[in-house]
């Protein structure tokens, strides 16, 4: 008889691990308060990020401590009621983001950053969803040629160490593939191995309609509870309750307050970002996704519209939106863009589920038996949501993994 899962959360992890798991001949029901891929997932930048082999660290360097403190820069900003209300985790975070730390995180986080173009590419093909992504690579441009520099010279450590293929651009180079391009940017990285996704949300919803496809369920309702009886897992919905073998917890921002009930103090964090889609000015074109690294912002050609994504904020999940970081975002994006109106009545919101040492959890629950979690992945859900479901999958089946899941077990804090 099949074994009965339910995954609980519908982002791009979610929708991964039940796709893996249905396609394994499990009974899959995927569970979430929304339609899959309208939490988290929906607002991203909509890259796969082979190139993202280092995960992002908290500033060490007084310098920069500094300069985030008048609460002005673009990249990050904080509330003081969300960073007192995560002092901890910030702590450990900071901890974790020195030199020797930091070095040996790299490699681990990386072992996963490796897996994420063969993993999303068979979900790709299954969901008929070719025509939402491209294979061209992403832009990181640059105003200032020491720190233009400086970032080649991390690229070729990623190339060496991990196979990270990239190319440098001078301003003509950079200018014959965007021509609209500001006289600020004298240059850029191109990262060659990413794939990008004109709309984020709609490759999710393919991935879950190819999860429904092979037999899967959707339920969309909240959730009340889950909770371990007789050897068994029982999650309480608004519209019935579950009885099932396993239960695989993939709520993202949500997943610490979730694991309290049962007894886990996972030191949680979220890094909030925004999002608003623009139309341009009359014959421009924005013909890749754009990060302006010196600034921390990014522009992307989605089918809604050109995207700005912000940086990260630091503050509580469920406070207020604060838009002035996106509005600061867009001042300096009309500089090196011709962007013209806005298309949104309204920023959208969303969290990044962290951790602090900046990798996820995959594995077991330590203390339950047929509980398995799968959050935590910062700025890389959308990346690393179908490697993530592949190697679950085989942990819960006792199989050989691609790589080491050690480094990503829950017990480790």
């Amino acid at each position: 008889m099949a074994r009965q899962t339910v995954v609980l959360g519908a982002g791009m992890v979610g929708v991964s691990i039940a796709w893996h798991l249905q396609r394994r001949g499990h009974q899959v029901a995927l569970v979430d308060r929304r339609e899959p891929g309208r939490e988290t997932s929906f607002g991203n930048a909509g890259i796969i990020q082979r190139e993202a082999v280092k995960p992002y660290p908290f500033p060490r360097d007084m310098k920069t401590i500094l300069s985030v403190l008048p609460n002005n820069r673009v990249d990050i900003r904080y509330r003081p009621a969300g960073m007192l209300n995560a002092a901890s985790p910030l702590l450990s975070y900071w901890q974790n983001s020195s030199s020797r730390r930091y070095e040996k995180i790299i490699p681990e986080y990386a072992s996963l950053i490796q897996l994420c173009l063969e993993a999303h590419e068979p979900m790709i093909e299954a969901a008929g969803a070719d025509h939402l992504v491209r294979r061209e690579g992403w832009l990181e441009i640059y105003r200032t040629p020491s720190k233009l520099a400086k970032r080649v010279e991390e690229a070729k450590e990623a190339l060496e160490l991990y196979g990270v293929q990239f190319a440098v651009l001078d301003r003509a180079a950079l200018i014959e593939k965007e021509p609209d391009l500001g006289s600020d940017i004298i240059g850029a990285i191109h990262w060659l191995d990413p794939w990008t996704v004109a709309d984020p949300g709609g490759l999710v919803a393919a991935y879950a309609e190819s999860f429904c496809q092979q037999g899967g369920r959707v339920l969309q309702a909240d959730i009340k509870g889950f909770h371990q009886h007789g050897g068994r897992w029982k999650v309480e919905t608004a519209t019935e309750t579950l009885d099932v073998d396993e239960v695989v917890v993939a709520l993202g921002p949500w997943a610490g307050e979730w694991m309290k009930k049962l007894g886990y103090q996972f030191p949680a964090f979220v890094k909030r970002g925004y999002h608003m889609h623009y139309t341009t000015q009359p014959n421009a074109k924005l013909r890749y996704w754009l990060m302006d690294a010196e600034v921390g912002y990014l522009l992307a050609p989605m089918n809604a519209g050109v995207r700005l994504t912000t940086g990260a904020e630091l503050d509580r999940l469920e406070s207020p939106a604060h838009e002035q970081q996106l509005s600061a975002a867009e001042k300096v994006a009309r500089t090196i863009f011709p962007l013209d109106k806005r298309l949104d009545a309204s920023a959208w919101k969303g969290a990044r589920p962290c951790l602090p040492d900046m990798k996820p959890v995959i594995g077991p629950a330590p203390r339950h038996s047929g509980l398995w979690l799968a959050f935590g992945h910062g700025h890389q859900g959308f990346t690393l949501g179908p490697a993530t479901g592949r190697l679950l999958a085989d942990m819960m089946e006792g199989k050989p993994t691609a790589i080491n899941m050690s480094p990503f077990r829950a017990d480790r804090f």
